[in-house]
């Protein structure tokens, strides 16, 4: 198998960025999710309410990427503002309707599953999705395989050329961030869930073109 699709996500909720390559820690991808809309609580900005979360709507219509390690955040108006700053501190409290600021990561974790989120390119073309949609780390193409065939993988390593060694843990469970109707065919097809969550090894890079290996199942850790 190989990756065909490399994506970053700089703040937690909002559209990210496609890269040829990036970096691997054991956090994840380097600067994934690093930012969150924090409100005074310390409730994150997300499309879901839970214990860490709080629904804001509209938070995909904002993307992200990053200037060197400084995220610049773009609104629907077509404004953009690098953070820290309290003037997009007060766009974003506007716009969600509520008192929000954008903060790095602190006491609360951003990532709602796991470190990384994979996914191959059978599953998405069953789903009519794509990997952005998904808010997939990584997406690989696997020849002949079946869709959703990534589920079976839980506990295996994956092997990455001159870059990271993965295991993937689980499948990764949707929700309505990836639309209704993709959302409707992943409850039908497989349970609600489409990819899987992973888990880092070791780091290393990840690249376009990059070949992966599926390993036997990982020793216990």
């Amino acid at each position: 198998m190989r990756v065909v699709e490399v994506r970053r996500y700089p703040v937690k909720s909002l559209r990210g960025e496609s890269l040829e390559r990036a970096d691997v820690e054991a956090r994840g991808v380097v600067g994934d999710r690093w930012w969150a809309l924090r409100e005074p609580d310390g409730k994150l900005g997300s499309g879901k309410s839970t214990r860490r979360f709080r629904k804001m709507a509209g938070l995909l219509e904002l993307a992200a990427t990053y200037d060197g390690d400084v995220p610049v955040v773009t609104l629907p108006d077509g404004s953009t503002w690098r953070a820290p700053d309290p003037a997009l501190d007060e766009a974003l409290t506007a716009y969600v309707g509520r008192p929000v600021a954008l903060r790095q990561e602190s006491d609360v974790e951003h990532h709602d599953e796991g470190p990384l989120h994979l996914v191959t390119t059978a599953t998405l073309d069953r789903l009519g999705a794509d990997g952005a949609l998904l808010r997939a780390n990584l997406v690989v193409d696997v020849p002949g395989i079946q869709p959703f065939a990534e589920d079976l993988w839980a506990g295996r390593e994956l092997r990455f050329e001159d870059g990271p060694v993965l295991v993937v843990r689980e499948p990764m469970p949707r929700c309505v961030m990836v639309g209704s109707a993709v959302l409707h065919e992943a409850t039908r097809l497989n349970d609600g869930s489409a990819g899987v969550v992973v888990d880092v090894v070791s780091g290393g890079p990840v690249a376009i073109g990059q070949h992966v290996v599926l390993g036997d199942r990982a020793p216990a850790r």
